[in-house]
């Protein structure tokens, strides 16, 4: 892995984490066009990356971590993901992870989902409620829903929007509860893999990592505030077209 290779995948990072496009999905697509081999330091290094972003988050609603009620909804939330990313491990990082067919596929599959709730589903995009009055089962089902995001490609931020637009919540309101989910989560995600691999880690350039992370730090700071803003105006479903046209173009002309 080269220093521009560490820059771009940073920012690709950074860029698309809290995007309802799949941030692993388009670390693993852009790995293939790059001709970067999927080892086992490569995922630990994409994985570790998105703690960048993670930080921005915590910079960004610092406040909200301090509320209790905010944090019970997030353990509960956390909890459906954690039980089954824990129990299926490695068979996500060792035949998921990595693989550009089934990156393509969910990154289809999630488009088409997203544009069709969002024609069926009608909720008001510029009201933002507080994180608090969602409640614990909601929050159980929004965790619930991100746990599909364990396949490369669905999205993290995808699965938990539209768990929580199913169930008619403020679109900006279920957005920011999906940034919120997102550091426990990946916080946990990172730790258990260097649990689990310890050594893939320090195969990595400590430089290239730092640029990565930091990268993914600023870059993903200037995404969730435009990203806030957008969701107040407009849907999800450009994002809908976007994985479609991404999925079949890497369809017809890399795979």
């Amino acid at each position: 892995m080269t220093f521009f290779d560490s820059v771009f995948l940073g920012a690709l990072e950074g860029l698309t984490e809290f995007l309802p496009i799949s941030s692993t999905g388009h670390l693993v697509l852009a790995s293939t066009l790059l001709g970067i081999a999927q080892t086992e330091a490569v995922k630990s290094f994409e994985i570790a990356i998105q703690l960048g972003s993670i930080l921005a988050v915590v910079v960004l609603f610092w406040r909200e971590f301090l509320n209790r009620q905010v944090l019970v909804r997030l353990v509960v939330a956390f909890l459906p993901t954690a039980f089954i990313g824990f129990t299926l491990y490695r068979i996500v990082k060792d035949v998921l992870l990595g693989n550009p067919f089934i990156v393509v596929v969910a990154l289809f599959i999630g488009g088409v989902l997203i544009i069709l709730i969002e024609r069926s589903v009608r909720t008001d995009s510029a009201t933002e409620l507080a994180i608090e009055s969602v409640s614990l089962k909601q929050s159980f089902l929004i965790g619930l829903a991100q746990s599909l995001a364990l396949i490369p490609g669905v999205s993290r931020s995808g699965a938990t929007v539209m768990g929580g637009l199913l169930m008619k919540l403020p679109r900006a309101t279920v957005f920011k509860f999906s940034f919120l989910l997102a550091v426990p989560t990946m916080l946990a995600a990172t730790a258990y893999d260097l649990l689990k691999t310890p050594d893939a880690l320090a195969q990595n350039n400590a430089v290239l990592l730092s640029v990565g992370f930091l990268v993914a730090f600023f870059v993903a700071l200037l995404t969730v505030k435009a990203a806030m803003a957008f969701v107040k105006r407009y849907s999800f479903t450009p994002f809908g077209w976007y994985r479609i046209v991404l999925a079949l173009l890497f369809w017809f002309f890399v795979l």
